[in-house]
């Protein structure tokens, strides 16, 4: 099968600690084992998608930056804790132009206040949370309708 789209997938910073950080609100699922589902979920729609985990903000701007030369089609977002915090990771998803997704495992709006207010929000197609690592195949099937 031909790859049409491909998607490349930004964990935030503390996203590596999954399986062992706060199990109660982010689940037991290790981020391994997250993107190996996601590379399953790919493989079995036809879908090139690579996973990519900072917990360096730079360093998630600079994957931003190079992904539509990278030919990737849009992408999904975990931003951890600098949802709340980073204009600069706002600005980086806003200048590449590519239709992105916000992914949140819980739900950020019944958290505690400072975690109400995200800036990736604005720039985005849309954000999932709440749900669990399931947020992401929801956020590639939705992107996926957006785009054929």
């Amino acid at each position: 099968m031909t790859t049409t789209f491909s998607f490349l997938v930004l964990h935030g910073p503390n996203l590596n600690l999954l399986g062992s950080r706060e199990p109660e609100i982010y689940g037991s699922e290790t981020l391994a084992e997250v993107d190996a589902a996601l590379q399953r979920f790919g493989e079995e729609a036809g879908l090139r998608i690579e996973t990519f985990q900072s917990n360096h903000e730079g360093v998630l701007i600079d994957r931003i930056q190079q992904a539509r030369s990278a030919g990737f089609s849009a992408l999904i977002i975990n931003p951890g804790g600098y949802t709340h915090t980073s204009v600069a990771l706002r600005d980086a998803i806003a200048a590449v132009a590519l239709p992105t997704m916000e992914v949140h495992l819980s739900n950020i709006h019944a958290r505690e206040t400072f975690r109400h207010h995200s800036y990736i929000t604005p720039v985005v197609v849309g954000q999932i949370c709440g749900l669990g690592t399931i947020g992401y195949e929801l956020a590639i099937r939705g992107l996926l309708a957006r785009m054929k």
